[in-house]
């Protein structure tokens, strides 16, 4: 298995108990940086009870993910970021065996951005803003998973930029599309 496969989905676990790869940390949840970051800023805020995926999250979580949110809010401001240039979200469809938040830049500017499926999986409902995660749990009590066939969809979306209208070929010329982008803004 490659070094971006399942060894990183179980080695969550490992990671949040290493206070080295802690970047802020509080009684309840520890925010580390993604082993694999899809763009410039990517981080992950990890709750440190065993909860397997959002899925698992019931009404008596809510304070937890409040505690999640707030160290995401956090960790932007350490790196002296602006709340509006990032996402704050869970996947909706999970890869990897442990609850977690991601604060990730939208600049998306990586070399571990490779594949479609990485952009699907931040930039079409596959990827669920923290907001909209915390009502729904709050309003039907968990968090269903989208259907395998919507899944399928998302999966192939058409590559759209998610700070202009255009429309790539490939991942090569998104992620040139999106360079350009982030150069504009240094």
């Amino acid at each position: 298995m490659t070094s971006c496969g399942k060894d990183w989905a179980v080695g969550l676990i490992a990671a949040i108990k290493d206070s080295k790869n802690h970047v802020i940390s509080s009684d309840i949840a520890v925010v580390i940086p993604d082993k694999y970051p899809k763009a410039k800023h990517h981080y992950l805020v990890l709750p440190k009870g065993d909860i397997p995926d959002i899925f698992h999250l019931k009404l008596s979580n809510l304070p937890m993910l409040q505690e999640l949110y707030l160290l995401a809010q956090n960790v932007i401001e350490v790196k002296r970021c602006h709340m509006d240039d990032f996402q704050i979200g869970f996947h909706a469809q999970p890869s990897m065996q442990r609850l977690h938040l991601h604060v990730i830049s939208k600049d998306f500017v990586s070399d571990c951005l490779k594949t479609k499926k990485h952009w699907a999986s931040f930039n079409t409902e596959l990827f669920l803003p923290y907001q909209d995660a915390y009502a729904r749990l709050e309003m039907e009590g968990c968090i269903k998973p989208l259907a395998k066939e919507r899944v399928q969809e998302l999966g192939g979306s058409e590559l759209i930029c998610n700070q202009c209208e255009f429309v790539a070929k490939n991942m090569p010329d998104l992620k040139r599309h999106l360079y350009d982008h982030w150069m504009e803004k240094q």
